[in-house]
C-alpha cells in the first residue's frame, strides 16, 4: 500500500505544481482559461500549439515558468507511470481490487480538490504571496490593476461590415466621452491577423476590426446606443 499511496501523493503534488503554474501564468495577464491549459499542455509534455503559445513564448517571464514546468512535469509523469506499475505489480484477486478502487477512490477526491472554487481563491492568494515573496517573477494582479472587480470589464465588439463605426477615425467617436477606452484592435489584413496595441485617435475603423474595449458599462451597449444617437443602423 506504500506505493499506492505514495502514487497518490504525487498525484496531488502534481495538481498543486499545475495551479500554482497557471496561477502564475494569470498573474502575468493571461486568462484564467488559457493559463490553465497552457500550465496542463506544458507540465504533461503534450505541447501547445494553439495561437496563445505565441504570447507565451515571446514573454520572458512567462517562458520561464513555462520551462519550469515542462522540467517538474517530466520528472512527476515518469515517476507517476514507475509508481503505478509497483502499486499493482505481484497482486491478485482481492488485493488488486482493493488496491483499485482505493485508487479510483483517491483520484476523485483529488479531482473534487481540484476543482473546488473555493480553495482555487485560497491558493490563489497563497501562491501569489509566496511568488512575491520567495521569487524574483514580478507579477501583478491584473483584475485588481484594471479595478475588474469594481465594476469595469474589457470587452470584445465585432465591427460589422455596415456599421456606422467603418471608416471614423477614434478621435471623431470619442468614445472616452462615454466611458470606452480602446485598447487594441485585432484586424484581418490578407486572411492573416494583425494585433494593433494602443492604437492612436488616427487609426480608422474597419469592417470586422474586433474591439478591445475598457469600461464600466458594456462596451457593446454604448456603441449601439451611439449610433442611434447619430441616426445610422449599428
Amino acid at each position: 500500500m506504500i506505493a499506492l499511496f505514495s502514487l497518490l501523493i504525487i498525484i496531488i503534488m502534481s495538481v498543486v505544481v499545475v495551479r500554482i503554474g497557471s496561477i502564475a501564468l494569470e498573474l502575468t495577464g493571461l486568462s484564467p482559461e488559457i493559463a490553465s491549459f497552457q500550465a496542463q499542455s506544458a507540465f504533461s509534455g503534450v505541447g501547445f500549439t494553439t495561437q496563445e503559445s505565441e504570447a507565451i513564448v515571446t514573454h520572458p517571464l512567462r517562458r520561464r515558468i513555462i520551462r519550469i514546468l515542462i522540467l517538474f512535469g517530466s520528472a512527476g509523469v515518469t515517476t507517476s507511470i514507475a509508481t503505478l506499475v509497483l502499486t499493482f505489480v505481484g497482486e491478485t484477486g482481492k488485493d488488486l481490487l482493493i488496491r483499485g478502487l482505493t485508487l479510483l477512490l483517491g483520484v476523485l477526491v483529488i479531482f473534487l480538490f481540484a476543482r473546488s472554487r473555493h480553495l482555487y481563491v485560497l491558493m490563489r492568494k497563497v501562491i501569489s504571496r509566496a511568488l512575491e515573496k520567495w521569487t524574483t517573477f514580478r507579477i501583478f494582479d491584473y483584475e485588481q490593476l484594471l479595478g475588474l472587480g469594481e465594476g469595469y470589464s474589457i470587452t470584445r465588439a465585432t465591427v460589422r461590415s455596415d456599421s456606422w463605426l467603418v471608416g471614423k477615425k477614434l478621435s471623431d467617436l470619442r468614445l472616452d466621452k462615454d466611458g470606452v477606452l480602446i485598447l487594441a484592435i485585432y484586424r484581418k489584413v490578407h486572411k492573416k491577423e494583425v494585433f494593433i496595441g494602443a492604437p492612436a485617435g488616427e487609426t480608422d475603423i474597419k469592417g470586422r476590426d474586433v474591439l478591445i474595449c475598457y469600461s464600466e458599462k458594456d462596451a457593446s451597449k454604448v456603441l449601439t446606443q451611439k449610433s442611434k444617437d447619430n441616426s445610422n443602423p449599428a
